[in-house]
């Protein structure tokens, strides 16, 4: 019997949507077949999940659902691997999470065959991502909605058109990098300043985890909450000056553009 879903890949996003998908009980153990080549890493995830593992490909691409979660330099190889006519699996449904990747690139390997591109970012190993999702012509709506349940497993889903995911890829995907940079300056800041660095780093990490979660319950545009805080001629006032001349919100916004335009380049590799 093809197992419910096949996974390629036991790498860390892989593995950390498979913990969630187990936990929240959307597939059972012995449901799961996950595709890796490294011997270590398949006697990793037996024991600690129970699932079934494989070194074999082909095996695991026989699934209900299989979902992609390998680097996308070795697509090509795993395509050969499959070798698959058109329509041979019309109702299989393929999750692809490589970076850069676009739908037609993935269609040379999977003709004819609902097919979502979607792109989590790393908080999904805490179940706290955010994936947006992408679908190809053949994918109906039942298949949107079991691609939903299940990146829902490690976060938010938003439904973007394909020509937005470089866009996706350069503000949810790589923002975790900036955030995380963020807390790090800010706690450098709080040494400068004179704090002890491990409060430093408590203190910065709650304010960003603190101020994000205020945001998200009472739906404030971040303007708002900015200008509760700066009272006239306080201290708030005086940072965001700081920040402002520093060209703080530009660098911001070019991050998220430069890698935006990156990953338009990756997709034409």
């Amino acid at each position: 019997m093809a197992p419910k879903l096949g996974l390629v890949g036991g790498g860390v996003m892989g593995t950390a949507i498979l913990s969630r998908l187990l936990a929240q009980q959307i597939y059972r153990p012995d449901e799961v077949l996950v595709s890796e080549p490294r011997a270590t890493q398949r006697a990793e995830l037996e024991a600690e999940y129970g699932v079934l593992t494989t070194e074999s490909t082909p095996l695991a691409a026989e699934a209900e659902v299989l979902l992609l979660a390998i680097k996308p330099q070795i697509f090509g190889v795993i395509a050969q691997q499959l070798m698959r006519q058109a329509g041979q699996f019309s109702e299989q449904l393929v999750l692809s999470i490589l970076a850069g990747t676009p739908l037609s690139h993935l269609e040379t390997g999977f003709a004819a065959q609902p097919i979502v591109r979607a792109m989590p970012n790393t908080p999904a190993t805490v179940g706290a991502g955010c994936t947006a999702i992408a679908p190809n012509a053949y994918v109906k709506p039942y298949h949107l909605a079991q691609a939903r349940r299940i990146f829902e497993a490690v976060g938010q889903v938003v439904e973007v058109p394909e020509s937005m995911m470089d866009a996706v890829t350069g503000l949810s995907g790589s923002g975790p990098a900036y955030v995380a940079l963020m807390v790090e300056a800010l706690a450098d800041g709080g040494v400068r300043a004179g704090l002890p660095r491990a409060i430093a780093q408590q203190l910065a990490l709650q304010t960003v985890r603190g101020t994000a979660e205020l945001l998200a319950q009472t739906g404030q545009h971040p303007a708002v909450l900015k200008d509760q805080v700066t009272s006239p001629g306080g201290t708030t006032i005086a940072g965001v000056a700081a920040l402002e001349q520093a060209g703080f919100r530009s660098a911001l916004i070019e991050a998220v553009r430069a890698a935006s335009l990156r990953s338009q380049e990756l997709g034409k590799l």
